[in-house]
């Protein structure tokens, strides 16, 4: 249970951590969105920017089986690095944007 908690603790971290950067800019918002008891971790923009409407996902993170679940990483950082320093396990990583068979060939968990 100690690392589930700091798996989440972690996750809204680095979720703050970019919401806090991104948020306000040009009428769009960062909102982060933490779904404690089941697990499911976002960061989306929601806002209207040169009279366009945005909204949509920028981060994506999941716990599932004692594991942190990239689902989605709309971002050019390697969050999963960022997550490494935290003091997460490489082997407790999922990329879960692979394709499940392309997963075998990276240095992170396989699911």
């Amino acid at each position: 249970m100690a690392k589930l908690k700091k798996y989440r603790e972690c996750i809204e971290q680095l979720l703050t951590q970019y919401a806090a950067r991104d948020s306000g800019e040009d009428g769009v918002e960062a909102q982060k969105i933490f779904d404690t008891e089941h697990d499911h971790y976002q960061l989306i923009y929601v806002g209207w920017h040169n009279e366009r409407r945005v909204y949509g996902p920028v981060m994506h993170l999941d716990i599932k089986d004692g594991k942190i679940w990239i689902q989605w990483n709309g971002t050019e950082d390697d969050i999963a690095a960022e997550l490494m320093e935290m003091g997460v396990l490489k082997q407790d990583i999922v990329l879960g944007f692979h394709l499940p068979r392309m997963r075998q060939f990276t240095d992170f968990a396989v699911g």
